[in-house]
């Protein structure tokens, strides 16, 4: 693993694969975040909601992305972080993360960061700002 550091603009993080999107892990979500919205977690509400099934909580997805910078947390933190909802998380869909370095100076390195579904759909981009320590 290369430090965050030493990365040019350009260079990517290692992608992180998310295993499938399974009921439990949104229900768990749920819980912890305080979002009981029922298009999540039961099938029928999301139906009759007009959807095909549950999807996932958006910032679900969204703080999956961090786990892209986990490695790094010895090195510095995530200083600013903004995303963008572009498609719909359900249920088996798998998750694939990317961050590609953008920007660089000495105090923040700046991340184009994107949430891909296994139909290759982007389904969150946004920014990273990391800053070193």
């Amino acid at each position: 693993m290369k430090e965050l550091i030493k990365l040019q603009v350009g260079d990517s993080l290692e992608e992180v694969q998310l295993p499938p999107v399974a009921r439990l892990d949104l229900i768990k979500y749920a819980g912890a975040s305080g979002d009981y919205n029922p298009i999540h977690t039961i099938d029928e509400e999301a139906k009759k909601a007009g959807l095909p099934g549950i999807i996932a909580h958006g910032m679900w997805t969204m703080g999956n992305l961090a786990k892209l910078f986990t490695p790094y947390y010895e090195e510095g933190f995530i200083q600013d972080y903004s995303v963008r909802f572009k498609r719909m998380v359900f249920l088996n869909d798998i998750i694939t993360l990317k961050a590609t370095l953008k920007e660089k100076n000495e105090n923040q390195l700046r991340f184009h960061v994107q949430a891909i579904n296994q139909n290759g759909q982007e389904v969150v981009k946004g920014e990273v700002v990391f800053s070193p320590y």
